[in-house]
């Protein structure tokens, strides 16, 4: 292990140094930021072209750019920068030497009403252009655009309208993509880990919108420079903080409230944004909540909330060097405090329980131009997840003429922990070539379960496990080159080397990552895709919804890593009509899978403490298959997407539905879903959202026998055999904003689930029962449904 970490740091050395001292005869180089005019943002994925020659790059996760051309002595270079929702800004320089320039941006007014973008092959990368598959960006200004549930925008729900993704259920916002479980999404916040998105308990995601710059979504065709993961990669990033002058935004809705402030340490040289949310739920359901105690002759008190603190610091350093430090904390708390018998009764009976949960991210990342053609990338970053369920239990009475007091209390918690240090290169030699080089070393720790239990008959703890941690270290070495091999033909190819040490065992692995591209016409392309990837942890869970209790484990000497490939083709193309552009892509892709984890019949998290979690697990394999269509409208008054997909998930453990191949909770043969936001004027918007799929599958009991007078046997059959009902749904969302003096009000009204379809959360037995020898009811399963029809309301403000 420590010979192969030496080996990444020397190979990342060699690697840097020979791009940086190269020259290129009879060339020159133009490099720079590009950023929005108003904040000093930087802008993600810019197209910057050489219109005279169609050459052209586009701007990295951090707004830099760099272009080599060949040296004109009689003539000059004219650039042209465009981005979608930005007017285009043009720049010449004399075409004899290498030059720094720095683009600005104007955003688009919203004052002009319709503004009608349009792209062109010399200015823009089109979908049919570009190398990646199953790669989606989602604008901020988008996801802030459609329907909410209970005034909350949220960005994972935005995502499971994608084609490829879905929903654990009503509500909720876990990500099943591709047939993959929620542990196989690799979720980035600033490079940075989170290892449990969801605030609720499933139904709202830990990512405020308004702290948010960039939401890229990666289904297939990974590139190299992501590894860790089997399903999917969803790369978030936050806002920078506003250069020139301090500015505001935040939001009042029925269950949480958020505010976000950036501005200027120093104008041009240092900023800041701190983004703040809390839901309120415990405060306005506490005083119906006591009523309904005292009503029972107790006391006390019964609530949740969740928040979240976003914060992030900016620093140009100089021309070449600029600091972030970003940090992320969320936390959910459910807690009951109640105490029976009258409040000065000797006698009484007092209860506390609590469950808590929550994520704590940081990141130190310095950026470097190390020269015209060679960006660097180092990031330190820290990442903890945890969560705890506590009760305490006291009893005070009377026996024998004496005082008497018990006490039990009993604790559970698990966590996990990550230091991360990371360092990535851009190399742009030429505008055929886009290289990215790079290493990674984190350190895991990992306690999955630890239990205390106390109680006053002994002065020490009993039943008492704390757990031992669990210490494991993983590396990575990648490099991979965009390569434009003909006008044709474009093609993606990288590698990537990992390495995992836990407990004496070394798992390396070595995935190969390709995707091309091939112009059948200049409207028309065919892509393949094919990627490798390896998982070091895994997620233990009794259930779908991303519960706090869901556990993280390490890959063991007797639990083997997840592994995948997947395999994906397709087409797409630019579709014109009547002046506006329409993206339509088609992809399938197969995706075995191995080494997956699930719990043994009849275990779960209690009692898993320590290492006692490998006796309850089985290993299996896992497949996933399908195609997916999308139609997307990125400009115009009318947005949006209709997304089709047809997929297949399977699942085959040995020790589980007696070895015989059953279908994965998830696996779901149709999903559809159609997006559309259209702009009435400047100040009104009206979106929509429908979606329909088919049922999740599930196991339910196919017959029940009488073993003895108090004991029943239940016959469950084959495993997920039975399909709940088709879920769908529609859902608006009409905003309307004022302007004001000091900045504007977006008055938001949504309904969910409009025609308040009852789509089903999950299904009960209930008895059937007689009366005198004659049946009233016959024993059925009923259906639980969670959300009706739920109309809410949310007032925006920005200044």
């Amino acid at each position: 292990m420590h010979f192969f970490l030496r080996s990444i740091l020397a190979t990342g050395i060699v690697l840097a140094a020979a791009p940086a001292y190269a020259q290129q005869a009879g060339k020159i180089t133009i490099s720079g930021y590009v950023r929005d005019g108003a904040t000093g943002e930087n802008l993600i994925g810019v197209a910057v072209v050489n219109p005279a020659t169609g050459q052209g790059t586009a701007t990295n996760t951090y707004g830099f750019y760099s272009l080599t051309l060949p040296e004109a002595p009689a003539d000059s270079v004219r650039l042209l920068v465009s981005y979608l929702g930005y007017e285009r800004s043009r720049w010449a320089t004399p075409a004899t030497r290498s030059a720094t320039h720095d683009f600005r941006l104007r955003a688009v007014s919203s004052e002009l009403g319709e503004v009608k973008v349009i792209g062109s092959q010399a200015t823009e990368e089109r979908i049919e252009r570009t190398t990646r598959m199953g790669t989606i960006n989602v604008p901020i200004a988008q996801i802030k655009s459609l329907p909410k549930l209970f005034g909350e925008t949220d960005v994972l729900k935005v995502l499971q309208l994608l084609p490829g993704v879905q929903s654990g259920g009503e509500g909720q916002t876990g990500l099943y993509v591709r047939g993959g479980s929620p542990d196989q999404n690799l979720i980035l916040l600033d490079g940075t880990p989170v290892y449990n998105a969801s605030h609720l308990f499933g139904f709202f995601s830990v990512f405020n919108a308004d702290a948010l710059n960039n939401v890229e979504l990666i289904k297939g065709g990974f590139p190299a420079r992501y590894g860790g993961r089997l399903s999917s990669v969803l790369d978030i990033s936050m806002k920078e903080g506003n250069m020139q002058e301090l500015h505001g935004e935040g939001a009042i809705g029925i269950v949480a409230s958020k505010i976000t402030l950036e501005g200027p340490i120093k104008k041009d040289t240092a900023s800041f944004i701190v983004s703040a949310r809390r839901t309120y739920l415990d405060i306005l359901a506490q005083p119906f909540i006591k009523a309904q105690l005292a009503a029972d002759g107790s006391n006390g008190s019964i609530g949740y909330f969740f928040h979240d603190l976003n914060a992030k610091l900016n620093w140009k350093v100089s021309s070449r060097d600029r600091l972030y430090l970003s940090a992320y904390t969320g936390y959910d708390k459910f807690y009951a405090r109640i105490r029976d018998g009258a409040s000065r009764s000797r006698d009484y009976s007092r209860t506390e329980a609590s469950l808590g949960w929550g994520n704590l991210t940081s990141a130190l990342r310095w950026n470097r131009v190390v020269n015209n053609q060679l960006f660097m990338n180092t990031h330190f970053t820290y990442s903890k997840y945890q969560f705890n369920i506590g009760q305490e239990d006291e009893q005070r009475y009377t026996n024998n003429g004496q005082d008497r007091t018990d006490k039990y209390s009993l604790r559970y918690f698990s966590n996990i922990r990550d230091f991360s240090l990371k360092t990535d290169f851009d190399y742009v030699p030429s505008p055929d070539h886009y290289i990215r080089f790079g290493g990674q070393y984190t350190l895991h720790s990992f306690r999955p379960g630890a239990l205390q239990q106390k109680d006053n008959f002994t002065e020490e703890d009993n039943q008492i496990n704390l757990g031992t941690r669990t210490m494991a270290s993983e590396a990575s070495l990648y490099a991979e080159d965009d390569y434009r091999l003909t006008d044709r033909l474009k093609v993606n190819g990288g590698l990537r080397v990992n390495a995992f040490l836990v407990r004496g065992t070394l798992y390396p692995s070595v995935e190969p990552r390709v995707a091309a591209r091939f112009l059948l016409t200049e409207d028309w392309a065919l892509k393949a895709a094919y990627a490798r990837t390896t998982q070091y942890i895994h997620l233990l869970t009794n259930s779908g919804i991303g519960l706090p209790t869901d556990l993280w484990v390490p890959a063991t000497p007797t639990i083997k890593p997840q592994r995948a490939q997947q395999l994906s083709v397709g087409a797409a193309r630019t579709v014109r009509f009547k002046d506006e552009d329409y993206e339509l892509s088609f992809e399938s892709y197969y995706k075995p899978m191995q080494n997956l984890i699930e719990y043994q019949e009849g275990a779960s998290f209690l009692g898993t403490v320590d290492s006692d979690w490998e006796n309850k697990v089985t290993s299996g394999k896992g497949w996933a298959y399908g195609g997916e269509f999308f139609l997307q409208k990125k400009t115009g008054r009318t947005t949006g997407w209709i997304g089709y997909t047809l997929a297949w998930s399977k699942r085959r453990f040995p020790d589980l539905n007696q070895g015989r191949i059953y279908p994965y909770k998830y696996d779901r043969r149709h999903d559809i879903s159609v997006v559309a936001i259209h702009k009435f004027s400047p100040t009104l918007t009206l979106s929509g959202t429908w979606v329909y799929g088919t049922g999740n599958a599930t196991t339910l009991s196919q017959g029940r026998f009488l073993l003895g007078p108090y004991q029943e046997f239940e016959d469950y059959g084959e495993r997920n055999s039975y399909r709940m009902r088709a879920y769908h749904r529609f859902d608006l969302d009409l905003s309307k904003t004022k302007k004001k003096k000091w900045g504007e009000v977006v008055n938001s009204f949504s309904i969910y689930n409009v025609y308040s379809r009852r789509n089903p959360y999950y299904l009960y037995f209930q008895r059937g029962y007689s009366y005198n020898g004659v049946e009233e009811e016959k024993a059925s399963y009923k259906q639980i449904s969670l959300f009706p029809i739920i109309p809410s309301f949310s007032k925006a403000f920005r200044f």
